[in-house]
C-alpha cells in the first residue's frame, strides 16, 4: 500500500540516534525506557453474547509520526481524514483470534484483509457472526466473519465515520450503517483568496459557550463539512443493500430492540462558529425500518448560549433512548424546574416520559425525579432501578421500582456521597436478553439483583460480587477479592451456575482472564498474557498512606528501583506524579482509590519509567482540594495545594527514600497547572515538568475544571489562579511541553506559548517543546521518545545532579 509504503520511509528518517548536544529533530532516551515505551499491548477480550466465544483483538505498536502527519480536517469539533472519510488519530486492531470461553481452541480466521487496520468489532445477537471494519488508504470497508466457517467476507465500502458511530446489527441478522454518498461528486476546496470577512454577531442576548477547539471558522468550511458529513442509511440483509430513509448530516441512529424502527437524529443549518456539530440544529425522529418518517420528536435551534451553574441543564426534552426490556418503547427527560435546578423549591424538577409503539399518540409520564434523573437500569415490567443525583452536593441515590407502577413504588436502596467509594454499596450486574440490550440480572425467581463495585477500602480497592434482597435490602456477599491478588469481574457467564469471568492480577503477575465459579471454589486460566515488562522486574511498589496538616488522610503509590537498599543507597531523587481533585468532603477526599496488589501497567507516556535512571516515584499522589462549610474548593486551592504537596515530601523523606533536595513534579493537564502553581508558590523541588496544561484563566473565562463561576464574578479568582499571574515568582527550572494539535478545551497551545514567553521576560529557566500533530494526549511514538528525552535530561540536570 502506498500509504504504508510513505510513512515507512518517513519514519526511517525521522528517528535516527543523535548526541544529546545535537537539538535538531527527534531524539531518543536511554535504552531501558525506549524498551518500556515500545512494549507490545496485550489484546483486548471481547466475549459473544452467548457467553461462549471469546474474540481476542490484536493491536499494533504505537502509530508514527508520519501516521499524524497524514492530511487531516479539523472542522466543527471532528478531527477526519479525508481520504477515507474517518476518524484520523487512534489505531485500530491488526489481527483477530478467536476462541473458546474456556480457553481452549485458540484459532485464526480466513480471507481477512491484507495489511488491516480494523475497528467497531460487533457481535451479532446470535453470537454466530460478527462485523467489523477495515480502513484503507481511501475508504472504509464493512466486513462480515462466520464462526461457522471461520472465514471473513467484504460487504460493502465508503462507510461514513467521521461521528465514529459504529456498525449497528439488528435481531433479524441485518447490518446498518452510514455510507458516504455515491453521486457526492469531488470535495469542495478552501479558495486561495477570501470572497469576504468570517462574520459573528450576538444581538444582546446573554449567552456563553465554553472554549471549543476544531471550530468551523468560514463559509468554505461549511461547504467541506457538509460536504463530508452528509450520509446514507443502508441496511444489508445478508443479500441486498437496501437505501433506507432520506440522505442528510445524520449523526445517530439507534434501533429498537425489535429493530423495527429507528430513532434517527439529523443535523442541519445554520451552522455555528463557537460551539460544535451537536450543538447545531438538529432533528430527531422516529422512523420504520424502510425509513418512513413516523413521528418527529424534537426540532431544536441552534444553541449557542449554553447554561452554566450546578445541575443547570438546557430546557426541554434530552436524554432520548429505548427502554431495554421492551420491543419498541422509547422515553426522555425533561426539567419541571426551566433547566435550573437551585432556582426554586419543588418537589419534583425532572420528568421521564414514555412513548409505545406505532407513536401515533402523546407521550405520556412515567416518573418524576427529586434530584437529576441520571438514568435507569431495566429489568422487567416489574423492575428496574433509577439513579439520580446532584453535582453541587455529590449526592448519589439508587432506587428500585416497579415500571407497572413507577412513583407509588420507589424504594431508595442507597444514598451517598458520589465520592464516598468505601461505603459504595455496588452496582446492578446487568445481562444481555433475547434483543442483545442489557437488563437487571435476576436471581432468586426475581427476588434479588446482583451488586458488583470496585470495593475500596484502607487497604485498597477489593472488587465484590453481592446478591441484594428486593424484599429485605439486605446484602449478601457472595465472592471478595483477597491479597496478594487484584481480581476484577468482567461478565457473569453462567448466573445460575455460579461462574464468572474474571481478570487477576499480582504485583508479579500481568492481568489474565479466569473463570471462577463460586459453587465449587474452583478457579481456570483461559488468556496466557505475558509481562510485557519483564525488565521492570524487581522494581518494590507500595501504597504508602500519611495526613494532611489538616489531618486529611492521603497517599500515593511509592516505586523504587530494582535492587535499591535504603541503607547501601541512600535517599534517592524523586519524581511526584499527581493530578488535583475537587472534593466537599473531608472523609471522602482521604479515601484510598487503587489496589497495592495490582500489576503495574505502564503507559507509554508515564512517569514510571524512570525508575529504571534511578528516580523515586512518588505516583498518583493525593491532592484533594477540599470546599466545605459553604465554600468552594477553589476559595482556598493554593493553599491545599501547597499543604498536599508538603506532606507528600515530607512523608517520603521519613521514610528514608528521598532526598529532599532532589525533588521534581510534574502533571499533564491539570497536574500541569498544579506543577506550575507549585514552582510559583513554594520552593519545595529543585524543578518542574508541565505537559500540556492551561496557565492563563482568563483564557477560559466562563469556568474551568469543576469551577461554575464566570471571570466576572469571581475576577480575583480567576487572576489568583492563573500561574501566568505569577510567572515572576518562579524560581525553579520548569520544562513547558504541549501538543501543537492539542484538542482539549481550554488547553489551547497558546497557553503554554504564552507562558514560556512570561517566564522568559521574568527571567526564570525554562524550556518549552511543542510536538508537532499532538492533541491533548501524545500516541506518536517518536513524540513520546523524544518526550521522555526531554524529561531525561531535565531531570539529570536539575534535579539528579543538583548542584
Amino acid at each position: 500500500m502506498i500509504r504504508k509504503i510513505l510513512l515507512t520511509l518517513v519514519v526511517a528518517c525521522s528517528l535516527l540516534p543523535v548526541s544529546a548536544q545535537d537539538n535538531n529533530g527527534y531524539q531518543l532516551p536511554p535504552e531501558a525506557i525506549v524498551a518500556v515505551v515500545d512494549a507490545p499491548q496485550t489484546p483486548a477480550v471481547l466475549l459473544s453474547p452467548d457467553n461462549k466465544t471469546i474474540l481476542l483483538l490484536h493491536r499494533p505498536g504505537l502509530p508514527s509520526i508520519a501516521d499524524l502527519s497524514m492530511p487531516e480536517l479539523r472542522l466543527a469539533g471532528i478531527r477526519f481524514d479525508p481520504s477515507t472519510n474517518g476518524q484520523s488519530r487512534g489505531q485500530g486492531v491488526n489481527a483477530i483470534s478467536v476462541m473458546n470461553a474456556d480457553g481452549t481452541g485458540l484459532r485464526d480466521l480466513t480471507g481477512m484483509p491484507a495489511d488491516p487496520e480494523l475497528g467497531s468489532v460487533t457481535w451479532s445477537y446470535d453470537s454466530k457472526r460478527f462485523a467489523f471494519t477495515n480502513t484503507t488508504d481511501n475508504t472504509i470497508e464493512l466486513w462480515v466473519a462466520d464462526l461457522a466457517t471461520m472465514t471473513a467476507g467484504k460487504i460493502d465500502e465508503g462507510l461514513n465515520g467521521i461521528f465514529r458511530r459504529s456498525v449497528s446489527w439488528l435481531p433479524d441478522g441485518s447490518l446498518l450503517y452510514l455510507r458516504t454518498l455515491d453521486d457526492r461528486g469531488k470535495a469542495p476546496v478552501a479558495s486561495k483568496v477570501p470572497a469576504g470577512p468570517a462574520i459573528q454577531e450576538s444581538e444582546g442576548r446573554q449567552g456563553e459557550s465554553r472554549t471549543f477547539q476544531d471550530l468551523l471558522k468560514t463559509v468554505d468550511d461549511e461547504r467541506i463539512f457538509e460536504y463530508y458529513a452528509t450520509s446514507q442509511l443502508v441496511r444489508w440483509d445478508g443479500q441486498e443493500f437496501h437505501v433506507t430513509g432520506r440522505k442528510g448530516l445524520i449523526t445517530d441512529v439507534s434501533p429498537s430492540p425489535d429493530g423495527r424502527w429507528l430513532l434517527m437524529t439529523l443535523i442541519d443549518k445554520p451552522f455555528s462558529y463557537i460551539v460544535p456539530y451537536y450543538f447545531f440544529p438538529s432533528t430527531t425522529e422516529i422512523w420504520d425500518i424502510d425509513g418512513n418518517v413516523t413521528k418527529t420528536l424534537l426540532v431544536k435551534p441552534l444553541q449557542e448560549n449554553l447554561p452554566r451553574g450546578y445541575d443547570v441543564v438546557i430546557p426541554g426534552p434530552r436524554g432520548y433512548s429505548w427502554r431495554s426490556d421492551r420491543p419498541a418503547s422509547l422515553m426522555w427527560v425533561e426539567a419541571l424546574d426551566e433547566g435550573n435546578y437551585h432556582a426554586a423549591e419543588m418537589q419534583y424538577h425532572d420528568q421521564v416520559y414514555m412513548l409505545e409503539a406505532p407513536f401515533a399518540g402523546d407521550a405520556v409520564p412515567f416518573l418524576a425525579t427529586g434530584k437529576r434523573y441520571q438514568g435507569i437500569i431495566w429489568g422487567n415490567d416489574n423492575l428496574a432501578v433509577l439513579v439520580e443525583g446532584l453535582s453541587k452536593t455529590r449526592i448519589r441515590v439508587m432506587s428500585i421500582f416497579s415500571p407497572a407502577n413507577p412513583q407509588a413504588t420507589l424504594k431508595t436502596i442507597s444514598e451517598l456521597n458520589a465520592d464516598d467509594r468505601y461505603n459504595n454499596p455496588g452496582f446492578p450486574v446487568t445481562a444481555p436478553n433475547v434483543w442483545g440490550r442489557d437488563v437487571l440480572l435476576t436471581a432468586d425467581r426475581g427476588r434479588s439483583i446482583y451488586l458488583s463495585g470496585q470495593g475500596a477500602s484502607p487497604e485498597g480497592d477489593r472488587p465484590f460480587i453481592d446478591k441484594y434482597d428486593l424484599k429485605t435490602g439486605r446484602s449478601t456477599r457472595l465472592w471478595r477479592s483477597e491479597a496478594p491478588w487484584y481480581e476484577t469481574i468482567s461478565e457473569f457467564i453462567d448466573p445460575a451456575g455460579g461462574r464468572l469471568l474474571t481478570v487477576r492480577q499480582s504485583v508479579t503477575e500481568v492481568p489474565n482472564y479466569f473463570i471462577r465459579d463460586l459453587k465449587k471454589g474452583t478457579l481456570k486460566q483461559v488468556t496466557r498474557f505475558e509481562n510485557p515488562y519483564p525488565q521492570l522486574a524487581g522494581v518494590h511498589k507500595e501504597l504508602v498512606t500519611y495526613k494532611r496538616n489538616d489531618g486529611v488522610d492521603l497517599s500515593f503509590t511509592l516505586y523504587l528501583p530494582a535492587g535499591y537498599d535504603k541503607e547501601k543507597d541512600g535517599p534517592l531523587p524523586t519524581i511526584l506524579w499527581a493530578y488535583p481533585r475537587e472534593y466537599n468532603d473531608a472523609s471522602t477526599a482521604g479515601q484510598i482509590s487503587g489496589s497495592p496488589y495490582s500489576f503495574t501497567r505502564v503507559s507509554p507516556s508515564s512517569v514510571l519509567v524512570y525508575v529504571t535512571q534511578g528516580y523515586a516515584v512518588l505516583n498518583d499522589a493525593s491532592f484533594p482540594i477540599i470546599g466545605a462549610e459553604g465554600r468552594e474548593p477553589n476559595d482556598t486551592f493554593i493553599e491545599q495545594l501547597v499543604a498536599d504537596a508538603e506532606a507528600a515530601i515530607n512523608k517520603a523523606v521519613e521514610m528514608g527514600v528521598t532526598d529532599p533536595a532532589r525533588v521534581a513534579v510534574s502533571g499533564h493537564s491539570y497536574g500541569a497547572f498544579m506543577t506550575a502553581h507549585l514552582l510559583s508558590h513554594t520552593r519545595l523541588f529543585a524543578a518542574g515538568i508541565a505537559r500540556s496544561g492551561a496557565y492563563n484563566r482568563s483564557l477560559t473565562p466562563f469556568g474551568f475544571q469543576s469551577e461554575r463561576r464566570s471571570f466576572w464574578e469571581a475576577p480575583e479568582l480567576y487572576l489568583e489562579m492563573s500561574p501566568f499571574t505569577h510567572a515572576t515568582k518562579v524560581k525553579d527550572p520548569i520544562l513547558l511541553i504541549h501538543g501543537m494539535a492539542d484538542d482539549n478545551q481550554g488547553t489551547f497551545p497558546i497557553q503554554s506559548e504564552r507562558y514560556y514567553a512570561a517566564l522568559k521576560g521574568a527571567g526564570a529557566t525554562v524550556r518549552l517543546v511543542m510536538l508537532p500533530h499532538e492533541a491533548h494526549g501524545y500516541s506518536a511514538r517518536e513524540s513520546l521518545l523524544h518526550m521522555h528525552w526531554e524529561y531525561t535530561r531535565w531531570l539529570d540536570k536539575y534535579v539528579k545532579n543538583k548542584k
